[in-house]
């Protein structure tokens, strides 16, 4: 069942989500490693459905424990809304939703492994996805003392078929079946949805695809405003009301979902080189960052606009690549820190069918000024003054084509 020399550990933490994958790995690990298994859930808001029983389903499959470590928080306020700071969106689309939640999961499940005295993690990660670099950079920068397993690089089994005869030989159950259409993944930023009809890019999504959004077409005929509170960057308030990070995003979802808000489907590049369609959903984050651009609008001049603007491009790439436990991604993140400091203020969004429309803000901030924009008669601008800077802005030019009248006569 090894595709290499086997090498034998006492104990081995695995990343499991009680799902066909690593339902599996748990008996292989001990068949094949002689280890004894512990497996790690991070709850990072995922279907509540997900967690039921999934303790019992664990021990069932051979696992000594199972540790549930509820991250919710942790997850928006330390990963999510630290990201939306950046303003990073991967290749002018994704929201990372799957991508951020990997190193507040693998932090965490390091220090099980470490409490737990473990030699190795394992994770269900395949060889042709982003989620091994994610997990195995994040093992080597936190505890490069542990190992890692990935069962899919290893074991000579291929297919979903096979799995599920592997555990019928050893009488191990597990409710997936061979009906399962998609690949999904979901945290309380995101669910995201591959397979099925999305692996023909000519092929529309069908409404089997979107789990948590209406469709737009279907959302409702009245549209709705949302007020949304911000300092230094973060929300802190909706309509109102006080929410830590883990409550604003999750109130955001609600409304954005029910408007079809936060619909992509995308073809993008992974980090091992091919491409892929997913198909994500993100109402509330998707709400949330119009909500801080519209902010900076007003109080970020045009040249640290433009430099946020190319941090953004950079820190999505950061995210999507596995290194968020760089010294880069602490230098980056020092300049969005000092970048949102002044991104205080209010913002009123309007949803409907699918659409987000800022319709008010306000900053304390604000560099927008209504003596120097006006177009009626003002005491502050002195129109005459535009004449010398536009003949200095366009020397260059004008230089250049003195340059080509002299080289024609």
């Amino acid at each position: 069942m090894l595709k290499h020399e086997k090498k034998q550990y006492k104990k081995v933490v695995l990343a499991y989500s009680g799902g066909l994958d690593t339902s599996t790995i748990v008996p292989w690990l001990k068949e094949n490693y002689g280890c004894e298994v512990v497996c790690f859930v991070a709850d990072v808001g995922q279907e509540r459905d997900d967690l039921d029983g999934i303790e019992d389903k664990a021990k069932a499959s051979g696992a000594t424990k199972c540790i549930v470590k509820d991250l919710r928080e942790e997850f928006v306020r330390d990963y999510v809304y630290e990201t939306f700071k950046t303003g990073a969106i991967y290749e002018g689309d994704y929201m990372l939703g799957t991508a951020i939640a990997r190193p507040v999961i693998a932090k965490a499940m390091v220090a099980c492994a470490l409490e737990e005295g473990a030699d190795a993690i394992a994770h269900g990660a395949t060889g042709k996805g982003n989620d091994q670099v994610r997990f195995e950079s994040a093992v080597a920068a936190l505890a490069p003392q542990l190992d890692v397993i990935a069962p899919w690089r290893i074991w000579d089994m291929q297919s979903r078929e096979e799995l599920l005869a592997y555990l019928n030989e050893r009488n191990i159950p597990c409710k997936t079946t061979l009906k399962k259409i998609y690949s999904r993944d979901a945290n309380v930023l995101h669910i995201s949805t591959e397979g099925g009809e999305l692996e023909n890019t000519w092929n529309p999504a069908s409404e089997n695809v979107w789990v948590w959004t209406t469709d737009p077409l279907k959302a409702p005929d009245t549209p709705e405003t949302v007020e949304i509170t911000v300092e230094k960057g973060v929300v802190t308030k909706v309509n109102g009301k006080d929410m830590t990070p883990f409550e604003s995003i999750s109130f955001l979802n609600e409304i954005g979902a029910r408007h079809g808000v936060g619909r992509v489907d995308i073809t993008e590049n992974r980090l091992v080189g091919m491409k892929s369609r997913g198909c994500y959903e993100t109402p509330g984050g998707t709400i949330i960052y119009k909500a801080l651009r519209a902010i900076e609008q007003l109080v970020l001049d045009k040249n640290t606009r433009t430099y946020r603007e190319h941090l953004a491009i950079d820190f999505a790439q950061l995210v999507y690549d596995g290194r968020w436990f760089t010294r880069l991604r602490e230098i980056m993140m020092a300049a969005a820190d000092e970048i949102a400091k002044d991104v205080n203020g209010k913002v009123v969004v309007r949803l409907y069918k699918g659409n987000i429309d800022v319709i008010q803000k306000d900053s304390p901030n604000s560099l927008f000024n209504f003596d120097f924009v006006t177009f009626g008669a003002d005491q502050v601008y002195d129109q005459k003054d535009a004449e010398g800077f536009i003949r200095l802005y366009s020397l260059p030019s004008r230089i250049r084509a003195l340059n080509e009248q002299q080289r024609k006569q």
